[in-house]
């Protein structure tokens, strides 16, 4: 293991016995299927793909900006305690060396040291809660599974696809407990790890820069980007499937659709949640309306926010124009920034991140202070990605990725007309 993963390992990570870190639900996952988990406050791991970890790991200098920070990989394993409570820990590798991104990334891989049996120390809540949650599913049944809540007295239902959750205000800061998808996705990979339990208890996860970090209260947009979902190695069922799903949205007419998204509305003290079901309804109207809610925090629109987000994604179209033969299949696009910003500065500079217009009531009290970045716009999931110097794949492309740069060409449009045409 190299020294900075160690020194990660040890600084940013909840620690566990036997050099392991406990792993936890990230509870701002709003898209994607994969299950995302916390490492440590400034990191998350996610499950390996060999494609993507190949991709982090060759990615051309100009794209390193508008990605999330690529930090090695470690073993993950779980255990389950007699009242059927699983818990993952996150154990260095003997070694990052070799060509993991061509081995199977179910291949088994021994932690440094032996798997920890449970104590009597006291479980994490969110584990706890984790439980209470697929108790009340299994008790509730099919038809409530659709509900991706379970603190019912907190959370209305509209639809089972747009949620609203009120935060609990701790110490004038809104608590964010849980995100209905991250709880979703968390729960399918625990079931999944629980039924390959007897084959095998050892998995390959990344570790990436958790974008959320540096924000009070975190609004994420995940946009699925491109006209074109399925990557060169898709079945023909998956194929057929992706094409309907872009045909049935607004991917094929404008290249972007939304796969998720949470936004603090200030003046209820509540979040709200779309899912990826929602936004494949969307009609070209609704996804417009769908952006103006996400930059609305319920008493005005946050204008300071556009032009930054708008400077940044012409900075990412102008890199992807120069990425020859890259296919960035199935890739989103996440737009963070803070629903509640603090007043004063109190925390670093974002690398990579963007500074708002306006000051949105912070002012700069010394010269070498930095305000918070007031948006982040990256770029993550590549588990399709494919470029000419990958060797091994059946097929090769020309030029540039016409579809995802099509979709920020149309999100740019609509954002500068939000930006035009925007009145309290």
């Amino acid at each position: 293991m190299s020294p900075a993963l160690e020194a990660l390992m040890q600084a940013d990570g909840t620690p566990y016995p036997g050099k392991g870190v406990m792993l936890e639900p990230f509870v701002h996952q709003v898209g994607g299927h994969s299950c995302v988990l916390r490492f440590g406050e400034q990191t998350i791991c996610k499950p390996l793909i060999p494609r993507e970890h190949q991709f982090y790991k060759s990615l051309p200098p100009e794209m390193r900006k508008f990605t999330p920070q690529y930090k090695g990989v470690v073993s993950v394993s779980f255990e389950e305690d007699e009242e059927g409570n699983l818990c993952l820990i996150a154990y260095p590798l003997h070694s990052e060396s070799g060509d993991l991104e061509n081995k199977d990334p179910s291949a088994d891989c021994e932690p440094k040291s032996k798997m920890v049996k449970w104590s009597n120390k006291k479980q994490s809540p969110l584990l706890l809660e984790n439980d209470k949650y697929s108790k009340e599913r299994t008790r509730h049944g099919r038809k409530e599974d659709k509900i991706m809540s379970y603190n019912r007295d907190e959370m209305q239902q509209q639809q089972a696809e747009v949620l609203y959750l009120s935060l609990e205000k701790g110490n004038m800061v809104p608590q964010i407990k849980h995100n209905p998808w991250s709880l979703k996705c968390h729960q399918q990979q625990l079931q999944r790890m629980k039924e390959n339990a007897k084959h095998r208890n050892q998995y390959k996860f990344i570790l990436l820069e958790n974008l959320t970090w540096r924000y009070t209260v975190p609004c994420v947009l995940d946009l699925k980007m491109g006209t074109r979902q399925h990557g060169d190695d898709a079945s023909e069922e998956k194929k057929a499937n992706q094409i309907r799903k872009c045909q049935q949205s607004t991917s094929a007419s404008i290249g972007v659709r939304l796969c998720g998204m949470q936004v603090y509305q200030s003046d209820l003290g509540q979040l709200m949640f779309m899912n990826k079901y929602h936004g494949r309804k969307l009609t070209l109207a609704g996804f417009k309306e769908a952006l103006y809610q996400f930059f609305h925090n319920g008493r005005r629109l946050r204008r300071e926010l556009l032009s930054p987000v708008l400077r940044r994604l012409r900075e990412m179209q102008a890199a992807l124009e120069a990425c020859e033969s890259y296919r960035f299949y199935s890739s989103s696009l996440l737009i963070i920034y803070d629903g509640d910003p603090p007043r004063t500065p109190s925390r670093p500079r974002h690398q990579g991140g963007e500074d708002g217009d306006e000051d949105d009531g912070r002012s700069s009290h010394s010269a070498g202070e930095a305000s918070s970045p007031a948006v982040d716009v990256r770029m993550i999931d590549f588990a399709h990605t494919t470029c000419r110097h990958y060797g091994e794949d059946s097929v090769v492309h020309e030029g540039q990725d016409s579809g995802f740069i099509f979709g920020l060409q149309n999100l740019i449009t609509i954002i500068s007309q939000l930006e035009d045409h925007s009145t309290d």
